[in-house]
């Protein structure tokens, strides 16, 4: 069963035929046009030879002109349902194919005005007047043409048959692709949401108990005080699934304004400091100040999310003894915020994935769903920024280095397009 594209559905851009018909039409010396399914012309005439030419001067394929209506003929019988059609107009061969996307016909493209047979003055002349052309000037051209021969024909008509089959199967696996992404994009921020409402409540409740309940015996104390920490656990996991998802769809947003470097800086510190002092992870940050003299431009709460985000994974992976730094510096192009640990390091085969999405550490101590770095990356970026890292490889340590813009220098880090 024949489907017909309706005016809902989505439609080709038809510039993207304009190359490929081209290209088909200085090939073929045809005369090529496309259509959509409601006899509309969407490209052409393109004319490759004199001939063509000379005619595409003339009235032919104008509104009023005889060729326009006689292409217009062709393509409702491939919108009837029809997988080839054809027509002679005073000697000239006129062929359509139909253009097919998701299984339904959206278009026609419509070949040929080529003589099967040598022409002759007086068939020019008749010709001639149809279209409001000299005769003569007619046939000055035509006379030096070959004619199209019937297996010439079939050969072009299968070569701009598998040119259409290619063209629309490639746009149909982009939809396919698009439709797909969509869809996932769309169930990881709804089945996100849907998550967070069950932890919030029961995150609740539990502190309630902790809080309110002094007389639970021990056992079931340190059970609460265990599930806490799980549920905070799975409910940064849910809040990453959600600023995975913003991303994936381009809805993350930041609000910015100006702010101390050195006030985002603290809080990020403080919220892990006693992670390292659990592990007897040295600790540091340089200049003593955290950065108060830098004023910025940016997001305090998703800023201070990135270095929070990179701290921990620096001690996470940093065995007992070891060392972690904050070293803040200010150059001409900028800020740069390097976080340095003296942890397990990074393969340099692993380094150009490191900030792609669900990018999970192999090594011990891996946790989490690996999408911490590939957010921070997208809040940098919207701050104007860039973050970069290195590694000299395993066991030799890791550094994540934040390069942003102070006021008036957004345009440094921008990526050209």
């Amino acid at each position: 069963m024949i489907r017909i594209a309706r005016p809902h559905s989505s439609q080709p851009d038809w510039s993207e035929w304009e190359a490929p018909l081209e290209q088909f039409c200085q090939a073929s010396g045809l005369v090529v046009s496309a259509y959509d399914i409601g006899g509309q012309r969407k490209a052409g005439p393109m004319v490759g030879t004199r001939t063509a030419r000379l005619l595409a001067s003339s009235r032919l394929w104008r509104e009023d002109g005889p060729g326009l209506a006689l292409e217009r003929r062709l393509v409702a019988a491939l919108a009837a349902g029809d997988d080839y059609a054809e027509e002679e107009w005073h000697g000239l061969c006129v062929c359509g194919l139909p253009l097919t996307r998701a299984g339904e016909r959206y278009g026609a493209v419509v070949f040929g005005w080529r003589w099967r047979d040598f022409s002759s003055p007086m068939a020019c002349e008749q010709l001639a007047r149809q279209v409001d052309l000299p005769g003569p000037a007619l046939w000055n051209e035509v006379r030096l043409e070959a004619p199209l021969a019937e297996a010439r024909l079939a050969t072009f008509r299968a070569l701009l048959r598998t040119l259409a089959d290619s063209l629309d199967r490639q746009r149909d696996t982009i939809d396919e692709l698009n439709r797909v992404s969509q869809t996932r994009d769309l169930f990881l921020a709804t089945v996100s949401h849907e998550m967070r409402t069950p932890l919030s409540a029961l995150a609740m409740r539990i502190d309630l108990l902790l809080k309110t309940m002094h007389d639970l015996p021990p056992a079931l104390t340190t059970a609460l005080t265990a599930m806490r920490v799980h549920v905070r656990q799975e409910a940064g996991m849910v809040e990453d699934l959600i600023d995975a998802a913003r991303t994936l769809t381009g809805t993350m947003s930041i609000e910015r304004g100006p702010v101390s470097l050195g006030r985002i800086v603290r809080d990020a510190v403080s919220a892990i400091e006693a992670t390292a002092h659990a592990k007897r992870i040295a600790f540091s940050v340089t200049p003593a100040d955290f950065g108060d003299h830098l004023q910025i431009d940016a997001d305090p709460r998703r800023l201070q999310q990135v270095l929070w985000n990179l701290i921990l994974n620096a001690i996470k992976f940093t065995a007992e003894g070891g060392a972690v730094g904050v070293a803040i510096r200010s150059a001409a192009d900028g800020v740069h915020i390097r976080v340095t640990d003296s942890g397990q390091g990074i393969a340099p085969e692993d380094l150009p994935h490191v900030f792609g999405a669900f990018t999970l550490q192999t090594q011990a101590n891996a946790s989490g769903l690996g999408l911490g770095l590939y957010i921070a990356r997208r809040i940098v970026e919207l701050h104007g920024g860039a973050i970069s890292v290195e590694s000299a490889g395993l066991g030799r340590g890791t550094s994540f280095i934040i390069h942003l813009p102070q006021p008036g220098q957004e345009a440094l880090f921008l990526k050209p397009d």
